[in-house]
């Protein structure tokens, strides 16, 4: 009979060790996460037009990337083929649809397309070409006069600056210039200015980076010397009419233009600051800083997906490709993420070069050094 009982109490306590190991499984227990990779796909080599496969990824959709990667520009497909694969003989300015090379003193600007068509020729510009938001620009000789040049390559109108420009942006009809003087203006299609604002709070004032987001109701700045700040602005009421929603004293500051640029369908704002990326969510309305080591030289201009790439150059030819993952609605959901920071660096690919180019088409990123050419598609795995 005891020995009845015993097992009894025995079989019990295994029965309610197990029950615990199930509670503890189903409370306890978290999902794998999953790991986020670049598969390589290409290899293209500027001297040879021959892209070589590396790896099993797959062909993303057609899309040309404009390139400059040392003395050699052109544009590139998603398969690793040029439509355009010229050396320098000149300045260049690559648009996403139009491009052109010219000399120091053109006479004549020639405007041509992906296809290597002339669609344009500007005569007597008196000035250097801007091509954005697929309009065209001349900018001054004295970087104080903007006109607009329509497609018979005359003048539409020309605004004048009280102070050489900056910096220069274009998006959803607008144009956002910023000055030496540390003005920033607006102006609309008929290059009439629609916002005048001067950002202060700074020992030396002046405008070193500026971005308007694609349907222009909002606009990021970093100004000043000697007390920096990044600044974002937002479009109310029914005119040209933006104030300021958010801004931030950087604790060092450049003497140089800075990089800045909305990402992730303008649904953020990245910049340089010392040591580090800076980006804010503009829903959110929230602000982190990712550290970096060296100084950004080319960053992701479409940040989609949730991810977002730069490459960064440290001493001597030392480059890293890097891979930023956002929070998602800045909810901490994804493990590494940490308060302090948003963000986290999912990947750091080493190289050496002289110079750098990063292109990016959704989950498809383009990044090259010296002569070459390699694409990756970002993978979870």
């Amino acid at each position: 009979m005891g020995g009845n009982l015993a097992q009894q109490k025995k079989r019990i306590r295994v029965l309610i060790i197990f029950l615990l190991f199930i509670a503890y499984f189903i409370i306890a227990a978290r999902p794998i996460p999953r790991e986020t990779i670049l598969a390589p796909g290409w290899l293209s080599s500027l001297e040879s037009d021959a892209p070589v496969s590396v790896g099993g990824a797959g062909q993303m959709q057609e899309r040309l990337f404009p390139f400059t990667l040392g003395v050699r520009f052109g544009y590139v497909n998603a398969a690793g083929f040029f439509s355009i694969n010229n050396i320098k003989t000149g300045g260049i300015y690559l648009g996403e649809n139009l491009w052109t090379e010219y000399s120091a003193e053109p006479e004549i600007i020639e405007i041509k397309n992906i296809d290597d068509q002339t669609v344009m020729n500007i005569e007597n510009p008196r000035g250097y070409p801007v091509l954005l938001d697929n309009r065209v620009f001349t900018l001054g000789s004295e970087q104080n006069a903007l006109s607009e040049i329509d497609k018979d390559g005359n003048i539409l109108w020309t605004y004048e600056f009280g102070a050489p420009l900056t910096c220069i942006d274009a998006a959803g009809g607008l144009v956002l210039t910023g000055s030496i003087d540390g003005v920033v203006e607006i102006l609309d299609a008929e290059g009439k200015r629609i916002f005048y604002f001067e950002p202060g709070g700074s020992r030396y004032s002046v405008i070193l980076g500026c971005a308007i987001s694609r349907n222009g109701s909002q606009i990021g700045i970093i100004s000043g010397i000697d007390q920096q700040r990044f600044l974002l602005l937002e479009h109310f009421g029914g005119n040209g009419d933006y104030k300021v929603v958010y801004h931030e004293f950087l604790s060092e500051g450049f003497r140089r233009p800075v990089i800045i640029s909305f990402t992730d369908e303008d649904r953020r704002i990245v910049f340089e600051r010392a040591q580090g990326l800076g980006c804010y969510n503009i829903k959110s309305r929230q602000g982190f800083s990712i550290p970096l080591d060296g100084e950004i030289t080319a960053i992701d201009n479409s940040g989609d997906k949730g991810f977002f790439f730069l490459i960064n150059s440290r001493a001597g030819r030392r480059k890293e490709l890097v891979g930023i993952r956002f929070p998602q609605d800045n909810r901490l959901a994804i493990s590494g993420f940490k308060r302090d920071t948003g963000g986290a660096v999912f990947i750091r690919a080493p190289f050496y070069s002289d110079n750098v180019f990063l292109g990016r088409n959704g989950r498809m990123i383009i990044a090259g050094g010296g002569t070459k050419l390699i694409s990756f598609i970002v993978e979870e795995k």
